[in-house]
């Protein structure tokens, strides 16, 4: 397994880590992902470890604290042989101190999420979504208190707009506080956004990319194509609601250009998704998801070899969309390309 920095921290962490969110899966979304229980959750554990994956991510809102809870039976013995990364902030109940990035609840939730881990303190507490009510200066300074109390390691964010991550910096720059050192955010080959904004963002401030769904919601699991409809068992037919949208034309575009590429390499669609994510810039960790051993080891296969440049232009022209203005001109007009930044 190729080890690779958080951003620009001392934290090394593997190209690949497990997200946990089928642990313990309940409820129409979790328990769509998976219901892995504290069994087979630490024969995943296993597997995982024995292929040198040693970063387990997961938060307090999967399954209402389950996820935590089954992870944190499935590593008890061997915490020093792994990485926790957990997220908090969305709602975890009705109450108006029950979502949130406030110092009172921060606290809350990570003395909540240590205990249901078994662990006294998480290797990388991110901020699962932006909260517009708390005072930047108030979530900094409270990142700070947790980190110098030991109960976390280093901070980051999720889901985070720009600018708002960009003023974190330089609240954290002003006041010496720790920097935010990674950024869990959704990137694949049918959902290129985070390549406009923020991955420059985070060249340029050191913040690695934690990447989540790379294979697009299920949508890159080389079971859905331009003659197979999403099939029947698919968590897709209960989550897409939730899932990041695409076009169907890119989709089959994308899928076509993976499918020509498998036949070339004889990796599997999932393995050449996530092997194309390993190669882009500020990516630290893919996170690979599995509802069961077989998925599991199918996606472990994405390490350990190379696409071609030939086969990179494919899957890079298949899956290219103009980005959102103000990116177009840049991409569309001669004289904004001549001063912008190369295209990644």
């Amino acid at each position: 397994m190729d080890y690779r920095q958080l951003g620009s921290s001392g934290l090394r962490v593997p190209a690949l880590s497990l997200g946990t969110g089928t642990f313990g899966g309940t409820g129409p979304l979790f328990g769509a992902w998976g219901q892995s229980d504290e069994v087979e959750a630490r024969r995943l554990v296993d597997i995982c470890l024995e292929a040198g994956v040693t970063m387990f991510d997961t938060a307090d809102v999967y399954s209402n604290g389950a996820s935590e809870t089954v992870l944190g039976a499935a590593i008890k013995g061997r915490r020093d042989a792994v990485l926790i990364s957990t997220k908090t902030g969305l709602p975890m109940g009705d109450g108006p101190q029950d979502w949130g990035a406030s110092r009172a609840r921060l606290i809350r939730s990570v003395e909540a999420s240590l205990r249901r881990l078994g662990t006294d303190h998480v290797d990388l507490l991110q901020l699962h979504a932006f909260d517009a009510s708390t005072p930047a200066e108030e979530v900094m300074a409270t990142l700070d208190m947790l980190i110098a109390a030991g109960k976390v390691r280093y901070a980051g964010v999720s889901n985070y707009p720009g600018w708002q991550l960009m003023k974190a910096q330089g609240i954290a720059d002003r006041n010496g506080l720790p920097r935010l050192v990674a950024h869990q955010v959704y990137y694949s080959l049918i959902g290129r956004a985070y390549e406009a904004d923020l991955m420059p963002l985070g060249a340029d401030q050191g913040i690695g990319a934690l990447v989540w769904s790379p294979l697009g919601w299920g949508r890159l699991t080389g079971r859905i194509g331009r003659d197979r409809p999403i099939p029947a068992g698919s968590r897709l037919h209960d989550t897409e609601q939730f899932a990041p949208p695409v076009e169907t034309e890119h989709l089959y575009r994308v899928i076509d250009a993976l499918e020509r590429v498998a036949v070339e390499t004889g990796k599997t669609v999932p393995q050449i998704a996530i092997n194309w994510l390993l190669r882009r810039p500020t990516v630290s960790s893919v996170i690979i998801g599995a509802r069961n051993e077989a998925q599991l080891r199918d996606n472990l296969g994405a390490v350990g070899w190379a696409l071609s440049p030939d086969q990179v232009a494919v899957l890079d022209a298949a899956s290219a969309q103009l980005p959102p203005y103000p990116h177009t001109p840049y991409h569309q007009q001669e004289g904004f390309a001549r001063l912008s930044p190369p295209l990644v």
